[in-house]
Parts: structure tokens; sequence; C-alpha cells
């Protein structure tokens, strides 16, 4: 029998479409089987560190979830998924052809760096932390830039112009909404737990719908330097019915992602259940 820790450790990041939605959670306004502390970090370490199992419930790239189903399985609610959410190439000025470019990427294990590796096998992408993209593409020190979360709202500013949107070319590939992020728990954790792990999330953001100004204080604190609009609109973005249930139609946009990862090298076929089941 699993030995239940006292509390639970959540990771998830920054930005305003996660401490949205986790509010509630972290705040204790909603019931969750296990009490849970808060872990913020940007999402390329929540990646590395799912890779190593150091969090029982925890945010992450779909594209880096398919490294470790052996040891998660992605709650239903919670995640970033979505129509017209994709991440943008951006440069200096406008280019031709990605394929031999040199791109700076969020990091090689967000979807963001699998969907422009599936559309341009050639490209050259150097991974960094999401933030520090834009300002190395405008120095000049990248051909473009992949860009993710808010700097999809603020690439104009750095003097950068969009070359692609990466939502819409995975849309006309597939006719599929796009998975961004997934929320994550350990296989080895009750499936109770599991399940009541997924429905505190769910009120957790419900919570959040019905009292919109509660979490502002807490969301401001985590948005770095984003204005109130961006934060807005952040949320509205990347927030919607996908989050509170992935969906029969989320679920066939995953295991497509899953399928093309794998045809091109970046994951291993498995036949484990991707998601919890209710």
């Amino acid at each position: 029998m699993t030995t239940l820790p006292a509390a639970l450790d959540l990771g998830y990041s920054f930005c305003p479409n996660d401490t949205f939605i986790f509010y509630a959670l972290h705040a204790g306004r909603v019931p969750a089987p296990l009490p849970v502390q808060e872990r913020l970090e940007d999402v390329q370490t929540l990646n590395e560190w799912a890779r190593e199992g150091r969090l029982p419930v925890t945010k992450i790239s779909y594209r880096a979830s398919f490294e470790v189903m052996d040891r998660y399985v992605a709650l239903r609610s919670g995640g970033a998924l979505g129509r017209g959410v994709g991440p943008l190439v951006v440069a200096r000025d406008e280019l031709g052809d990605l394929n031999s470019r040199r791109v700076a990427s969020p990091g090689n294990l967000t979807t963001a760096d699998l969907l422009l590796r599936l559309a341009y096998p050639d490209v050259q992408l150097t991974p960094m932390r999401y933030d520090e993209v834009m300002p190395a593409v405008a120095r000049g020190e990248y051909d473009a830039g992949l860009i993710i979360h808010e700097s999809r709202f603020t690439y104009q500013e750095h003097g950068l112009v969009k070359l692609m949107d990466l939502g819409a070319w995975w849309e006309g590939e597939t006719g599929l909404p796009l998975p961004l992020g997934a929320i994550l728990v350990r296989r080895d954790l009750p499936p109770e737990v599991q399940r009541g792990l997924n429905a505190a999330v769910r009120e957790s953001l419900e919570y959040a719908y019905a009292h919109p100004a509660e979490p502002k204080a807490y969301i401001r604190e985590h948005a770095l330097e984003m204005s109130d609009e961006v934060m807005q609109a952040h949320i509205d973005l990347y927030v919607n019915d996908f989050s509170r249930d992935v969906g029969e139609e989320g679920e066939r946009a995953v295991r497509e992602l899953h399928r093309r990862a794998v045809a091109v090298g970046a994951a291993r076929p498995s036949d484990l259940p991707l998601f919890v089941e209710e």
C-alpha cells in the first residue's frame, strides 16, 4: 500500500492561466483529497523535474508528458488545449523557408519545439528560457524565435514580426485543437486520490470563474511585468472548456500529437491510459 504524504507538492507555472486555475486550490477555497503546497517554476523546469519524478502533481508540456507516461497520468481538468492558442515564430524581418535557420526555442521539451520540428524537420533550434527568446532575436543573435505564453501579445514591442502561427499550422494539418500543457499526477498515487485531485482542480477553476476578482492579487503577484490587459488576455485565451475537461476531441488531439511525435522519433509508443479515469 502506498504511504501518502501529509501534503502534495503541486507544480505549476507563473503564467496567469495557471495561477487563475489553481488559486482556489492553493488558497484552500475548495476541498482536495490531500492538502497541496504550491511549487511555482517555469514550464521547462517543471518538464525537467517530471523526468525525475520529483513532484507528485505537476503542470507539464504535452511534448514532455510523452517522455514520462510510465510514471505519470494526465488529469482531465486544468490543462491547456484549444484553437487559436498556438506558439508563434517571430523575427526582425520576413524570412523564407525556416529549414536550416537558427531559431531560439523555449526548450526542447516544449510542445512548441516539437511542432516546429514537425513543420520544418531541418530547423536548427537552440533552447533557452522562454522569456529570453524575444530579446535574443531582437539583438540579432538568431534568425527567428519560437515564442509561447504572454509573448504572443508583446512581440511587436520588441520590434518583431510574426512569421508563422504553429497553432494554425496544426489545425490545418489535423482539424483538431492544439494540446499545449497538461496537469499530471503520479501513477503510484491511489486511484481515489487521482480522481479526487481531478475533481479538486475542476472545482478550483469553477471557483475562479465564479469569483473573478478574488484571484487577481495572486495572479498579479506572479505575472512579472505583464500589464493587466495582457494578463486578462492570457487567461481568456488559454483557459477554456478544454481546461474544465479535455473531452473526447481533446483526447483525440493528444493522441494525434503523440502519434506524430512517435513517428519522428520524439516519443516512444505506449499503451498506458493517457488520462485519469473518472
